[in-house]
């Protein structure tokens, strides 16, 4: 039976995810990263890349080879429910599904050739996912993962490549040395100074000698170069964790400011949970000092999603942390050992009103988004939540939460 491996990867994820949520953005080049010197891009439109700029270099080098770009701050929260959507279109049509990362997909439609025809069938899925989604995408069709993560690339923007079997080695010889998974700078650049610029160089050269070149990784890489992949799918499952971080401009040592973004960003993932129907029962909080040395400290809690329950223990658990007065690069939070289910009232611990609160709370952020109810004391914290807000100009409603 012929292996048939797909490969999904979603075209400038951010930037399509911009595009949705703000049609201005449409055919214009279009920055996605961090603000201030660390900023970094995390994505950019295709309109940018003739100026030089891609993902992964500093946002300020970025807008001095591009300058007419529009810069937009990102939002995993807002990525992550678009890859959700994707996901869950893609699980419900094929057996095997992998999730490689938020933007790519790797399916298994080995024997599917008997029924439907698999490339016809890639085809129809890619667009439904584009009609549903509204998202770019493309994909890669061949036996192995490493063909096809290649075709993807290949067939991008927004399009479609089938590699047949046995046309492997011959699809791969004329690309760039670096298209090869595994081949990063370094080893790139060994093979450089070699003389070996294209893929074709690498097939001819004997799997020893590139073993002696490239050290533990040149057989695979001589593999892979020579289209043979026998890695399995892993099957995808849904994800045990959830977390956030703020890397700051400057580094603080405001306990005010730091206390705030750790309210923020912990009601913002509790409402996540609740709105995913999930329960979490672990809590972790991470700082990064100035001098880049981390600690972290977690507790285990009953299953819930309340604010009033994990917004303390975070609260605690930074109390714990900090106390080396120290400058402060990065603040996070995460929440792990994630289960299906609902928050139901503790008979001990809250009342009614409780409840009523939480359900009228997310009612409004679930139609008007995330920031459309804050803390009063969070104010000032920015880019934890959802930045759109239907109001525009409307400044949220605020609330300060009394203790019962």
């Amino acid at each position: 039976m012929k292996t048939a491996i797909l490969h999904f990867d979603l075209d400038t994820f951010f930037v399509s995810c911009e595009r949705l949520m703000n049609s201005e953005l449409v055919n214009k080049p279009v920055l996605v990263g961090g603000t201030g010197d660390r900023g970094v891009v995390a994505a950019c439109s295709y309109e940018t890349r003739p100026f030089g700029v891609h993902s992964g270099m500093s946002m300020r080098i970025a807008q001095q080879l591009c300058p007419e770009a529009v810069f937009v701050k990102g939002n995993s929260m807002s990525y992550m429910r678009y890859s959700e959507m994707v996901t869950q279109i893609i699980r419900e049509a094929v057996p095997a599904l992998e999730r490689a990362s938020v933007d790519e997909f790797y399916a298994d439609l080995t024997g599917m050739d008997r029924f439907f025809g698999t490339y016809k069938f890639a085809k129809e899925l890619r667009t439904k996912i584009i009609k549903e989604t509204g998202l770019p995408i493309s994909f890669g069709l061949s036996q192995n993962k490493t063909v096809s993560k290649v075709a993807t690339g290949e067939a991008k923007p927004n399009n479609q490549i089938k590699i047949d079997e046995g046309f492997e080695k011959k699809f791969l010889a004329p690309l760039a040395i670096r298209k090869i998974p595994m081949v990063g700078k370094a080893s790139a650049e060994i093979l450089r100074n070699l003389g070996i610029h294209e893929v074709r160089l690498l097939q001819q050269m004997p799997v020893e000698m590139v073993e002696s070149v490239l050290g533990k990784n040149g057989r695979t890489i001589w593999e892979r170069a020579n289209g043979i992949d026998n890695r399995p799918i892993v099957l995808f499952n849904d994800r045990k964790s959830i977390s956030t971080e703020r890397t700051y401009n400057l580094d603080t040592i405001d306990v005010v400011k730091l206390q705030a973004t750790l309210i923020a960003m912990g009601e913002h993932l509790a409402y996540n949970l609740r709105r995913e129907n999930k329960l979490t029962s672990c809590v972790a909080v991470k700082i990064r000092y100035s001098n880049f040395d981390t600690e972290t400290k977690q507790v285990r809690i009953p299953y819930t999603s309340a604010d009033h329950i994990i917004l303390p223990k975070l609260q605690d658990l930074f109390a714990k942390l900090y106390n080396r007065r120290l400058l402060v690069r990065l603040i996070g939070i995460r929440f792990s050992n994630i289960v299906g289910g609902n928050y139901q009232i503790n008979m001990f611990d809250d009342s009614t009103s409780k409840l009523n609160l939480y359900n009228a709370l997310d009612t409004i952020k679930n139609r008007y988004g995330a920031s459309a109810v804050i803390r009063a004391s969070t104010l000032g914290v920015k880019t934890i939540r959802d930045r759109r807000n239907p109001f525009k100009d409307a400044p949220p409603i605020l609330y300060a939460h009394r203790k019962q």
